[in-house]
């Protein structure tokens, strides 16, 4: 089934992470959540990676649930975080090689994170990081809840707005793609690529900018927009003839899976 039909289907989430990246279920028990919502169709897109996607397929298939294969791809545009969704896509050995020195940069930049929260005295280790990785890719998320863990803050977005987003001082920069490079690894792994919630980008000129790149699509619906940004978003879309696509990003039980404000008129 094509993404227009899916959107046309309004029972769809296309914006999903799990313990693969930093979600905190497992991409099983995510699949189970949706056919317990009546979702019939879910994309997994973890960040980074693919290695929760074969576990996903095969429960979706046990509980009659569509599962595309995705993932969220980091790319960097001027400084600013440009997050691409990939649909359908399939493994290559581009892919694979990719994927794998991100993995391993993540890995060692999750170290100087670590480094750095030491230096300013709330020390933690890579294991205490790991717990909550449950085996899949490091990401920030992780390090913040080891850091609320040890007592030193209240709560992750605590450590997010005051030590570890972009610019503050335990942050360290991912291994950085072009968005042009990102979609083009998508487009060379059979996939379509879809622009991340736009509104966090906090800037529709860029927004606009880069629609102008080869994006099959613009993510219009997101927790994080309310009406007014969907109807924008929606005509930015149409404007430079991009598909448009939807998702809860899905990451935790405070997230609702299937909810993020859709209005089809």
């Amino acid at each position: 089934m094509d993404i227009g039909k899916i959107i046309e289907s309004g029972s769809f989430d296309l914006h999903v992470h799990t313990t693969a990246s930093d979600g905190t279920l497992s991409p099983s028990e995510v699949v189970f959540l949706a056919a317990q919502k009546g979702i019939s169709t879910i994309a997994i897109t973890d960040h980074d990676t693919t290695a929760g996607l074969k576990e996903a397929l095969q429960t979706g298939k046990e509980m009659g649930v569509t599962v595309i294969p995705g993932i969220e791809l980091s790319t960097k545009h001027e400084g600013i975080t440009i997050d691409i969704l990939g649909y359908y896509i399939q493994e290559t050995e581009e892919l694979t090689k990719v994927l794998k020195k991100m993995k391993e940069h993540r890995e060692d930049r999750t170290q100087l994170i670590i480094n750095k929260f030491c230096e300013i005295g709330m020390p933690i280790s890579i294991e205490d990081v790991k717990r909550y990785s449950q085996g899949g890719v490091l990401a920030r998320p992780h390090i913040a809840k080891a850091i609320v863990e040890k007592g030193y803050l209240r709560n992750s977005q605590e450590v997010f707005d005051l030590y570890l987003g972009d610019g503050k001082v335990c942050s360290v920069d991912k291994m950085i793609l072009s968005p042009y490079e990102g979609i083009k690894l998508i487009h060379n792994s059979r996939g379509i690529a879809v622009m991340a919630h736009p509104l966090l980008i906090q800037n529709d000129q860029i927004v606009e900018d880069l629609m102008k790149l080869p994006f099959d699509g613009l993510e219009v619906w997101h927790r994080s927009h309310n009406q007014e940004d969907v109807i924008r978003y929606k005509y930015i879309a149409r404007k430079y003839g991009k598909i448009v696509t939807g998702g809860s990003d899905f990451h935790d039980e405070n997230h609702s899976l299937g909810q993020f404000g859709i209005d089809f008129e």
